[in-house]
Order: C-alpha cells, then sequence, then structure tokens
C-alpha cells in the first residue's frame, strides 16, 4: 500500500465482515466435528484440497479440541506426539504431520468401509429433523417398484399424514398385541414418549416375490433388524450440517421447545452411531439423497 494512503471506511467494513463471516463458517464446522455431522478425516482432506476452505483456516487447536473426548490436556500431548506447533492451521501442516495426523485419526476414529455384499432388505435410519421420511417418500413416488413399509405408531398423525400410507396409527393396546403375537419385525421407544414398529408380514410377502424392501425407522429398530437380519443393508441419513438439522426440526413446528431440546439431545447419541451403519447419505438434497438410497438397491446379495 502507497505510504499515507487511507484505507476506506468502506473497504475496512467489507474486511470487517468477511473475517466475521469466516469466525461463523470455523464455528459451524467445528459443531460438525463435535457433533460428529462431519468426520475428522473429511474436514481434513477439504483442508489439503483447498487451502481456501473453512477447514484449512482452521488451527489444529480448535480441530483437536472439537474432536470427542480431547481435552487442553490430551490435544498438548498429541502435538508433542506429532510434532505440529499449537499455532499450525491445518491448511499449513507440511507432509509429514499431514501424514501422522491422518494416520493418528484412522487409529483413533477409525470409518467403517462399505460392506462388500448387499441385501434386497434396505434400513434407512437418521437423527430426528435429517429429513428419512421425506427421503422415502420420494422413493415412493417415484420407484413403485420398491416396497417402502410401513411402521406402525402410537403417536397422533400430524398435518396431511395418512394412515396406512404413512404410518398405521394405532393404540397402546394394539401395539401390545403386535408385540405379544409376534408381528413386528422391531419396535422401540422412540424419544421416550411413542412407540414405533415394523409389521413383519409385509416385508416377508415382498421379500418372498423377489421385491427390494425399505424400512425407514431409527436408531433402535436398525440394531434390532441387523440382529434379526444381518444380511440387511444399513444405510445412515447425515444433514449437512448440525446448523441445519436444527433449523429443519425448528423449521417443522410439530414439537414445543421442551421436546425439540429432548430430540437434539437424542440426535446427538444417534450421530455418534454412524458408524455402525454401512453406507452413509448425506441429505443436502431429497432427489439426490433418495436416488443414492435407490442405488444401493442394485446388485444385491441374492
Amino acid at each position: 500500500m502507497p505510504e499515507g494512503r487511507v484505507v476506506p471506511e468502506v473497504d475496512r467494513a467489507a474486511a470487517s465482515r468477511r473475517a466475521l463471516e469466516r469466525r461463523r463458517a470455523r464455528a459451524a464446522l467445528k459443531r460438525d466435528l463435535t457433533t460428529r455431522v462431519v468426520t475428522p478425516q473429511e474436514v481434513l482432506r477439504r483442508a489439503t484440497e483447498d487451502p481456501a476452505s473453512d477447514a484449512a483456516t482452521m488451527r489444529i487447536t480448535d480441530f483437536l479440541m472439537a474432536l470427542p473426548a480431547i481435552g487442553a490436556g490430551k490435544r498438548d500431548r498429541i502435538l508433542e506426539e506429532l510434532h505440529i506447533s499449537p499455532v499450525k492451521r491445518l491448511g499449513g501442516l507440511g507432509v509429514r504431520q499431514l501424514a501422522d495426523l491422518s494416520a493418528w485419526l484412522d487409529r483413533r476414529f477409525p470409518v467403517k468401509p462399505p460392506r462388500a455384499g448387499r441385501s434386497r432388505l434396505l434400513v434407512l435410519a437418521g437423527p430426528t429433523a435429517v429429513g428419512k421420511g421425506t427421503v422415502a417418500a420420494h422413493i415412493r413416488e417415484t420407484h413403485p417398484e420398491i416396497h417402502l413399509s410401513v411402521s406402525a405408531t402410537t403417536r397422533k398423525p400430524r398435518p396431511g399424514e395418512v394412515d396406512g400410507v404413512h404410518y398405521y396409527f394405532v393404540d397402546d393396546a394394539e401395539f401390545d398385541r403386535l408385540i405379544a403375537e409376534g408381528e413386528l419385525l422391531e419396535y422401540a421407544v422412540v424419544h421416550n414418549t411413542h412407540r414405533y414398529g415394523t409389521p413383519r408380514r409385509p416385508v416377508d410377502e415382498a421379500l418372498a416375490a423377489g421385491k427390494t424392501v425399505l424400512l425407514e425407522i431409527d436408531l433402535q429398530g436398525a440394531r434390532q433388524v441387523r440382529a434379526a437380519e444381518p444380511s440387511a443393508t444399513l444405510i445412515f441419513l447425515l444433514p449437512p450440517s448440525w446448523d441445519e438439522l436444527v433449523h429443519r426440526l425448528v423449521g417443522r413446528a410439530t414439537e414445543d421447545a421442551e421436546e425439540r431440546a429432548r430430540r437434539l439431545r437424542t440426535a446427538r447419541v444417534e450421530l455418534a452411531a454412524q458408524n455402525e451403519f454401512d453406507y452413509r447419505i448425506v441429505n443436502a438434497d431429497v432427489a439426490t439423497a433418495a436416488r443414492e438410497v435407490v442405488e444401493l438397491s442394485s446388485g444385491f446379495a441374492r
């Protein structure tokens, strides 16, 4: 800058806004790491591929502190072990440091590789408000050859939901009967309030007819299906970010503040279990996510 030149006020304001936006973006990325919406390996990949990205400008200390069960003492020991200065940013790490950090992440937070075989029984699960029902409805409309299982539930219908199409709405006595007579493939209490379950007979009949079956259920149900049918293909639906998940939950306005807080606590637990699944799909766009689910129904194990 030439000597004596004064930076216009508008330029300083614009630079300040850009700096604030970048800080907010990094804070959002740290929330995604903490809630496990994104893996640390993915953040490191973004940092190495784009030196101007939010990931690349994140300090290594902030990155490590955003990871589960990493406190200040453990952070400092990790940096010493990897010979990385605490003032470094992810985008400024050397080749050796990147390799060592990547190897450490793979040991500490292993990512499950996709399973070799596939099944005609697909299980779609994910945290609250991620859009499981919307993705499943899109598949129902665009791929009628896929049998979408209809769950039974003891909760009341939401606006627009049709009995027998979106859910079978039953009372507690009927749900108890379904359990007692072994008519449910899986069932669970969700958010400590209502019960959900998958009627067994329609699933068995569709599979016997050679159809692909999609179950849209919660984490507890997915675990039960895996125990009962180990060959089932489990798919975990992820939000684009934690902030977007909160936005979707608030935006649908079907729960009060206390219920939203409870569901978000549950969502953190569910996100932490994503590595139990065979595949992970990000629901940034419903049509794209639905297409990726459908693609997993091809090449199934017979």
